[in-house]
């Protein structure tokens, strides 16, 4: 492996060497790499920096590590997408698992605002996925999910649509979801909302939205959520 133009230190150009391997789907979810020294041996570097490098994308959770089995590409599994990207909890810090239910789904040129926080050109066409989700059969969140049909061609038309889109997002797209932004406020429900939240129009809500970041960068779907905090906390773990 040669040092590209512009300097790096060489475990950084193996992590950027593996992730667009990634990228372009050369390396599928689940797929075992091949060991660190055979890889040392193809890129002609040292072992050591293999290693550095596959540290760091196991850390940025793109590969997983299983003990006495070698390195995996990371697969997202509903369970594993839920417990890293669902925030809300219980007081007491419990993890809960959120059933969804679809409100509306349907296909639709893009608003500034959307085409701004999506980089989308001007009317292109995207889907606008809303739903509720609950929790212990309460409502708590519904959503309003913007997903551009430039990168999820025709999920509008597809049946069933998971409780993680995540997956869904990585097994039919190849889009591999692996950092989320989010910002927090507080705000009145819109009126159209409220009934499904089960409280009045006006009422105080937290707003989340959030943007979901591809492995190569984009980001690739733009949400809001109004939430209930009543019953519930949206608690986030910094190490």
């Amino acid at each position: 492996m040669s040092l590209s133009p512009n300097f790096q230190p060489l475990y950084k150009q193996v992590y950027d060497y593996m992730t667009a391997k990634l990228v372009r789907g050369e390396l599928k979810p689940s797929e075992a790499l091949p060991s660190e020294q055979a890889l040392a041996a193809e890129l002609n570097v040292s072992q050591g920096t293999v290693r550095k490098a596959l540290d760091l994308m196991v850390s940025e959770n793109l590969l997983e590590r299983r003990q006495g089995k070698g390195t995996f590409v990371s697969e997202f599994t509903q369970e594993s997408s839920l417990f890293r990207f669902f925030h809300f909890r219980e007081p007491n810090g419990s993890h809960l698992i959120p059933d969804s239910k679809i409100i509306s789904i349907k296909r639709r040129a893009c608003t500034k605002a959307e085409a701004k926080h999506l980089s989308l050109q001007a009317k292109e066409k995207i889907v606008e996925l809303r739903r509720v989700r609950t929790l212990k059969n309460k409502p708590v969140i519904v959503e309003k999910i913007i997903q551009p049909l430039s990168v999820f061609p025709d999920i509008d038309k597809m049946d069933d649509l998971p409780n993680s889109l995540y997956t869904l997002y990585q097994e039919k797209f190849a889009i591999s979801i692996v950092e989320v932004r989010e910002e927090l406020r507080a705000v009145t429900v819109p009126s159209d909302y409220a009934s499904y939240l089960e409280i009045d129009a006006g009422a105080a809500v937290l707003l989340v939205e959030r943007a979901s970041v591809n492995i190569d960068g984009r980001i690739v779907e733009w949400s809001e959520a109004f939430c209930k905090t009543e019953d519930f906390v949206y608690s986030v773990n910094l190490r």
